[in-house]
């Protein structure tokens, strides 16, 4: 090798290709949609995009290729949705890197409205974020079921704070029980990881909360208010 020459790191190809797929506004916004952690239809996403089927259909292609997105075949339904939490929480530490009034206005009052629902609550692939995220992460820390201190983990009481919920912790995958997930609104870490994913499970199964709208927004219910205030002592008027 000439001297003052590097060699290429080999990942630069694939970092590369990984950040063409998501750089472009329609396949980001199906993404996006798709961090509700729910399947959508291609027919379902194109509206949503405001693009035709065939168009959609082009970018999904892409999408499923490049590992992002898998896919289903029910009878002529084609479903997609995010290959694994992995590729969600590179999503949300994208998002969050956006700066504060870095993105579009909303257009209309429904918009707007739609905008301040995500914020108040909503779900972030498989646990819960927005202010109520915040909130309830806030409020395990508080009551020492949760240590931020040296990264997120759960401490014996969290544990057992879980075990009398009736909330069961799978920690046989590779997946870590606790993990911080910058909130993209709050500019602040909620509860990821298994931990977080079965609390937001148990919410929406119990109740406490519940979808509103075509998106990820959740809102919290009288179920879940008094839930939240008896199990974590939590305030909830700051979440109406």
């Amino acid at each position: 090798m000439l001297e003052g020459m590097t060699s290429k790191d080999s990942r630069a190809g694939a970092l590369a290709r990984l950040a063409a797929l998501i750089a472009d506004e329609t396949r980001a916004a199906c993404l996006l949609a798709l961090l509700d952690g729910r399947a959508w239809t291609a027919g379902e996403l194109a509206r949503h995009c405001g693009v035709a089927a065939s168009t959609l259909s082009e970018h999904l292609g892409k999408l499923v290729g490049g590992g992002l997105l898998t896919e289903e075949r029910q009878g002529r339904h084609r479903y997609v949705r995010l290959a694994d939490a992995r590729v969600a929480q590179l999503l949300e530490d994208l998002t969050a890197q956006i700066a504060p009034g870095a993105a579009e206005p909303p257009r209309g009052l429904r918009q707007s409205g739609a905008g301040s629902a995500m914020a108040r609550g909503r779900t972030c692939y498989d646990h819960l974020a927005g202010r109520l995220g915040i909130a309830v992460t806030d409020a395990l820390t508080a009551r020492g079921l949760l240590r931020q201190d040296t990264g997120f983990a759960l401490t014996d009481a969290g544990l057992r704070w879980f075990g009398a919920l009736g909330v069961d912790l799978d920690r046989r995958g590779r997946r870590p029980l606790a993990r911080a997930c910058l909130d993209w609104t709050e500019r602040r870490p909620h509860l990821a990881g298994t931990a977080g994913a079965a609390l937001c499970r148990h919410a929406l199964d119990e109740g406490w909360c519940v979808r509103i709208g075509s998106e990820r927004a959740v809102k919290l219910t009288a179920t879940g208010e008094h839930a939240l205030a008896t199990h974590l002592g939590l305030d909830v008027t700051t979440l109406r």
